[in-house]
């Protein structure tokens, strides 16, 4: 714990406190705990885990201190004890930062007796009991209930106790809350009457979801003013769960959320390693500055929600470091103080001393990458969050392509298309952002006229932000691209064929034709652009005697072209990353890396050469550069829980040396030793003998 002392000791009960707040306990107690757990075995987590950093239950629910704000509820094991107090204070004996957890999700029966506006109203128009535990009830998280009773509780704790910040869980809602006040206001400012489905085309769900995102953000400058008038140095800290930042008001964000926490605490289902590394992309996409923690369990996170069960060391391994390659802080979380299986504690010791040991190099570097994917949150945001998955196929897809291609990328928001946040990169790529403002068009337009260089997939700006279709797409100059027909699907059994010779279609010796997709645009190509897939026009799929195509290959499939401005332009009028994300077929992947590097027109500034799969994270400042390289070779790559981890034999890493520049030093992080280089055609070649879990190549220069 000497080291975390140590990195703390400066920002204790500063306003930067959060900046050495980097490894992170979390306790959430259950309510027998006052009575059955051991406060001594949680102190020695804080110092065996190296954790600088907690957070801890104090109310909301249930109150772990005694409490003096009417209706809330203490914990009835909590007698005579004030059992977050003491927590307190022996983490601040440790020299560690303190957050204060608070869940306002749910109230017992004196309350919602006692103040029945506080109770959420479903459709029927029934009081809502809690799903999981019908003895309580789900509260109204946009009405009195967050915006008058919460703040009391949230001032009495930062009053009472010697904390940085309140953090709140599960405080955005369970949907459409059908009450009077809600639909009163509501109406009032939309001229609607409540949605009763989650329907993108409902102009009412539509109008649903921006009152939302209203009274949320407000809420979150609410608490936090109530905060800092107490403690000035403090915040409220929202969660923010897995999602973007699509659903609030960025300048309410941005003012009053000096970090981020993201509560994706593992994987579920099918779902690649990759996903933990992915939140820290998603927020750094709109705030690319701004610290962000991404919270691990310790257990399955699996629909069933086996909430005090543990995982395999090496999934928890997993999910914490690949957070660790992309700069998030590490959080683990425990549900429950008594501990029936304690074999979670080594992997996140093991896990926390990998995040300590990079945490010298990268803090002081930034992510930087010459690939953006654009985080299409304008189209997202028509979804309903339950169903946003479906619509995120697309980006998935891409995203996973340009993993398996070992090509560093980083996310850029729709929300922030400046022309500041577009020149960081060579390279944008847009899978199917449907919904495009006409503004955001201009900044892509502009980024391109500039010299950038695009790729874009499917509907990519065939709608307004309002999701209104357009007789054309907003970037057919961009893309050489006119629309005639489409979109249309689900089309099986389809097809596009090589046509030619070009880059994009290099590799496919032996092959006339490729899959193609299941929902197609049939479009024009412009002048002086080039087509290296056409489409084969549809034929059946049976019987099987009929499994012929009747026509030969016509109609752009693929489009590339010169924008005459020094970059490059390629539009994919399919819907290849969604389906690419359900086939993992070898021959789309091979397209997307063809476009990608195609596109770039020049080696990328980094390359590694080996085996297996490397999820890459580059990271620089004026010193020198990082390459992080997360290995997530393994038979359970795609689902969890890992069993073993397999280590990667050597990689060849190649570093574009920059201008007026050479190498003082080649440094293994990890490994904790000089890395051999040699200098070749202005790069930097580093031989990285393998890799265990994680390994950064770090290059200073001089």
């Amino acid at each position: 714990m000497l080291d975390a002392r140590k990195q703390n000791t400066d920002t204790l009960r500063t306003t930067d406190w959060f900046k050495t707040a980097t490894r992170w306990t979390q306790l959430t107690l259950a309510e027998d705990d006052p009575e059955k757990f051991d406060p001594a075995f949680w102190v020695d987590v804080f110092k065996r885990t190296k954790s600088n950093a907690v957070c801890l239950s104090a109310g909301g629910y249930i109150a772990y201190y005694p409490s003096d704000v009417p209706y809330h509820y203490v914990s009835k094991f909590l007698g005579d004890r004030d059992v977050f107090g003491a927590l307190v204070d022996a983490a601040r004996k440790l020299d560690m930062h303190v957050m204060a957890r608070v869940d306002p999700h749910a109230i017992h029966n004196d309350a919602a007796k006692a103040h029945p506006e506080w109770v959420m109203i479903d459709a029927d128009g029934k009081p809502r009991r809690h799903w999981a535990y019908p003895d309580v009830w789900v509260t109204n998280a946009y009405g009195d209930y967050n915006t008058v009773f919460m703040p009391e509780v949230v001032k009495e704790i930062v009053r009472k106790y010697d904390i940085d910040a309140v953090f709140a869980n599960r405080w955005q809602g369970h949907g459409v809350d059908y009450s009077e006040d809600s639909a009163r206001r509501f109406k009032d400012m939309f001229g609607h009457a409540l949605p009763h489905s989650a329907d993108a085309e409902d102009p009412a769900w539509q109008a649903w979801l921006q009152w939302r995102r209203r009274v949320l953000t407000d809420m979150i400058a609410q608490w936090d003013d109530a905060v800092k008038a107490i403690r000035p140095h403090a915040s409220f800290i929202p969660n923010m769960g897995g999602a973007s930042l699509m659903e609030f008001d960025l300048s309410v964000i941005s003012k009053h959320c000096p970090f981020l926490v993201v509560d994706h605490q593992g994987r579920r289902g099918v779902e690649l390693g990759w996903s933990a590394g992915r939140n820290g992309k998603r927020i750094r996409a709109t705030f690319p500055d701004r610290p962000v923690v991404l919270i691990t369990s310790i257990g399955p996170e699996e629909e069933y929600r086996w909430k005090d069960a543990v995982t395999s060391g090496e999934e928890m391994q997993l999910w914490i470091n690949d957070g660790t390659a992309h700069g998030l802080y590490a959080w683990f979380t425990k549900f429950n103080g008594v501990v029936p299986d304690e074999r979670w504690v080594e992997p996140v010791a093991d896990a926390f001393a990998l995040q300590a040991a990079v945490e010298p190099v990268i803090e002081s570097m930034h992510p930087t990458a010459e690939i953006a994917i654009i985080d299409p949150s304008t189209t997202l945001r028509h979804w309903a969050p339950e169903e946003r998955s479906k619509a995120e196929k697309h980006d998935l897809g891409f995203y996973h392509a340009l993993v398996e291609a070992r090509l560093p990328f980083e996310l850029l928001s729709d929300q922030v298309l400046t022309a500041e946040s577009l020149d960081r990169f060579k390279l944008i790529i847009l899978a199917n952002a449907s919904c495009l403002s006409d503004a955001q068009n201009d900044a892509i337009r502009a980024y391109v006229k500039s010299g950038g260089s695009i790729i874009a997939a499917h509907e990519t700006s065939l709608r307004d932000e309002f999701g209104k279709k357009r007789a054309d797409f907003g970037l057919a100059d961009i893309f050489g691209a006119k629309l005639v027909a489409g979109p249309r699907g689900i089309v099986k059994n389809t097809y596009v064929a090589l046509a030619g010779e070009h880059p994009l279609n290099a590799g496919y010796e032996g092959a006339a034709r490729i899959m193609g997709g299941t929902h197609l645009i049939a479009v024009e190509a412009a002048d002086k652009a080039e087509t290296p897939f056409l489409y084969v026009p549809d034929f059946p799929d049976l019987p099987m005697e009929e499994v012929y195509p009747r026509e030969g290959p016509r109609g752009a499939a693929v489009i590339a072209r010169e924008t005459g401005n020094g970059g490059r332009s390629v539009y994919i009028p399919w819907n290849i990353g969604e389906i690419f994300w359900e086939v993992m077929a070898v021959d789309h992947a091979r397209l997307l890396a063809n476009a990608v590097r195609w596109t770039l027109g020049r080696t990328p500034r980094v390359t590694v050469e080996g085996p297996g799969v490397v999820d890459l994270a580059l990271r620089e400042n004026a010193e020198g550069v990082a390459l992080s390289l997360f290995n997530l070779t393994n038979p359970m790559m795609m689902k969890g829980p890992i069993r073993d981890n397999f280590p990667l034999a050597s990689q060849t890493v190649s570093f574009e040396i920059p201008e007026g520049k050479s190498v003082a030093k080649a440094w293994l992080v990890v490994a904790d030793r000089a890395a051999g280089f040699s200098i070749r055609d202005g790069r930097a070649v580093v031989e990285v003998p393998g890799i265990d879990r994680l390994e950064v190549v770090h290059l200073t220069w001089k």
